[in-house]
């Protein structure tokens, strides 16, 4: 767990396998869904879902754009060549009127000021990754499908998501480190070069060549919130503390681990024994 792997064609088809069977498993399940959102981690999430459905005849890869406002015009690009590259079921649904509705709602009888500081974008942000997961959870359901997780290693040990906003029924790569998300990427784009898919293969490297960012509207990068300069640093500083190295302790990178260890414990519960104890 504890180390960066590069052996991608048997991580590739570890997942395949373990995704198949979880789908063989539960044969309710009739569709998968995704949002999309011009990042690395949705577009190799629906990579590897488009290979997937196709073991499972009539199967449906649903694809999702749902940008909020503050989305970028080359997010919103990159999340529609991999949807149209993809996805079996594509579209381009803009949520910035329901979530602009929703918040204004939500303010009126708060007297928070502020309004643009650190804290208010990121309770916005938290805002519109939960609208998301509205969103996508209803189409699943609607659907009979399940909703892709695009989460990754890293950022489940940062605490770099929203608590019930980015967490889907399934996920390929939530134990990939992001070095290794990068690394299977690349290897799969060159798999569709060999095979002259260069529509495929261009669409994908889009996303890995892309600066990685929220797409809350935070901050202009991942990086900004994170305090360093790119995922290789932070994933050997994330490795050599879970090995029992403390000298990166003060780091923000493992402040950060920290402080977010009651998301990863989320949701918290009293358990039956403390429950039913008689103590007194």
């Amino acid at each position: 767990m504890f180390s960066i792997r590069t052996n991608y064609k048997t991580i590739y088809d570890n997942i395949l396998d373990t995704a198949v069977e979880y789908l063989k498993k539960n044969t309710g399940i009739q569709s998968l869904v995704i949002g999309l959102s011009g990042g690395i981690d949705s577009a190799l999430t629906c990579v590897i879902a488009s290979e997937i459905v196709k073991q499972f005849p009539g199967m449906p890869l649903i694809g999702r754009s749902i940008p909020i406002e503050t989305n970028t015009d080359h997010e919103i690009i990159r999340a529609r060549k991999i949807g149209e590259n993809f996805c079996t079921h594509f579209r381009q649904e803009d949520l910035t009127v329901a979530f602009q509705n929703l918040y204004k709602n939500l303010m009126s009888d708060s007297h928070r000021k502020h309004l643009e500081s650190y804290d208010e974008k990121i309770r916005r942000g938290n805002i519109k990754a939960r609208l998301r997961m509205v969103y996508l959870f209803d189409l699943a359901h609607y659907e009979k499908g399940m909703v892709l997780s695009t989460d990754n290693y890293t950022e489940l040990l940062l605490g770099f998501w929203t608590l019930h906003g980015d967490v889907g029924n399934y996920g390929f790569i939530q134990y990939l480190w992001k070095t290794e998300v990068y690394g299977l990427s690349q290897f799969l784009v060159d798999q569709y070069r060999s095979r002259n898919e260069i529509s495929k293969a261009d669409a994908l490297q889009a996303c890995i060549d892309a600066l990685p960012t929220d797409g809350l509207g935070i901050t202009t990068s991942d990086f900004d919130q994170i305090g360093v300069t790119d995922y290789t640093m932070v994933d050997q500083i994330l490795i050599r503390y879970l090995k029992g190295e403390e000298e990166n302790r003060d780091h923000p990178v493992i402040v950060r681990h920290i402080r977010s260890e009651f998301k990863r414990r989320d949701p918290q519960s009293i358990g039956r024994e403390a429950l039913v104890q008689d103590s007194r």
